[in-house]
């Protein structure tokens, strides 16, 4: 079992606080026989030339584990770079919550023992393909982990725009955007705009409106193989319109261009370290009291 991941990639956060976990990451790595490489950002951070680094996109090709060092959104980048690539991906958390990156820095050496040994469990989660269409033609396109969500751009004004689930009319709604979540999404922005929390594992989207205008429009939950349409009205500049993919990748709309949003054939393969349970990190992370036994007396 310990071959099994032999050649460790390491992208990490472009952030000086990175360097003393990321020493020590490296340090085990080594001492545990393990190839180690680099993205250009590590080895900068590093500066230690015995160690090769390649691009991001090199790295997340030529590794058996990719393993990022950061918060959730370094691991969100990581896992759109792995999108077609089927390499198992896993998360040091320097974040304030961790959903997706669950190892501590303190935890390093005795959650990547058991992982090495073979004991860990693997989570299959799927992303969301965004494209925008002109005239039945693509003219960008982009991924998402957690969400694409179609939001207001350069102005305190509420956008206007058409949804359509599978070619089916679903409302013309007036508010700050829309976010579409995937169920490891559902922890993210959607949470904060008030939609349902979600098992990673549900095949199922979930559509939040942002501040809407009409206070009856509320989240809604389809399939997870439903194909989403978003046309912005003609009352709405599209210069005044952006469409964001895990909050990193921003597109670009223009007049007469269709929104199209739907689940990617591939999935991503996440590392946890054995035992780990979705609740425990909902309990933990967003501070629900957990329920004490009652003394047999009161």
């Amino acid at each position: 079992m310990q071959d099994r991941f032999n050649k460790i990639g390491l992208l990490v956060k472009p952030s000086p606080r990175v360097t003393e976990t990321l020493q020590t990451l490296i340090d085990y790595l080594l001492a545990s026989g393990r190839r180690v490489i680099l993205d250009q950002t590590a080895a900068e951070l590093m500066q230690r030339p015995e160690l090769p680094f390649q691009t991001q996109e090199e790295l997340a090709a030529s590794c058996d584990l990719l393993i990022t060092v950061g918060g959730d959104g370094t691991l969100l980048g990581a896992a759109r770079l792995l999108a077609n690539l089927q390499i198992p991906l896993l998360g040091i958390n320097l974040g304030r919550l961790g959903f997706l990156a669950d190892i501590s820095p303190q935890a390093i050496a005795r959650s990547l023992d058991s992982i090495f040994a073979g004991e860990y469990e693997e989570e299959q989660r799927f992303l969301l393909s965004t494209e925008i269409l002109n005239a039945g033609e693509v003219k960008a396109s982009s991924l998402a982990l957690n969400d694409a969500v179609i939001h207001k751009w350069n102005s305190a004004r509420m956008i206007e725009f058409e949804t359509y689930v599978n070619g089916r009319f679903v409302d013309t709604q007036r508010s700050d955007g829309l976010i579409i979540a995937t169920p490891t999404g559902s922890t993210a922005y959607a949470l904060s705009g008030g939609g349902p929390l979600l098992e990673p594992d549900l095949d199922a989207l979930l559509l939040v409106p942002i501040c809407p205008h009409t206070l009856s429009n509320r989240p809604i939950v389809v399939g997870g193989d439903s194909l989403i349409e978003l046309v912005v009205s003609s009352a709405t500049d599209p210069a005044n319109v952006r469409v964001s993919c895990d909050g990193q990748d921003q597109l670009v709309i223009e007049a007469n261009d269709r929104i199209r949003i739907g689940r990617h054939p591939n999935r991503i393969r996440l590392i946890h370290p054995q035992g780990h349970d979705h609740f425990d990190i909902l309990r933990a992370k967003l501070g629900w009291g957990e329920h004490k036994s009652q003394d047999a007396s009161c």
